[in-house]
């Protein structure tokens, strides 16, 4: 079974590269402290890695 994972965007894109940028739009991650709720696939956990100091990762089940 595939893990969910709570993500939180703690910081602004603001100033950032535009890779990282692009990453959160990717992730639907728009606005601070906005919350989604994904799977833990490979290619999520990739995009995560990349804006980990932008985001808080949870988490859930």
């Amino acid at each position: 079974m595939v893990k969910e994972l709570k993500v939180t965007l703690k910081k602004s894109s603001i100033g950032r590269p535009k890779k990282h940028q692009r990453t959160l739009v990717g992730l639907k991650l728009t606005k601070t402290h906005k919350n989604i709720q994904v799977k833990a696939t490979p290619e999520v956990q990739g995009m995560l890695k990349v804006v980990a100091h932008l985001v808080e990762i949870k988490e859930i089940g």
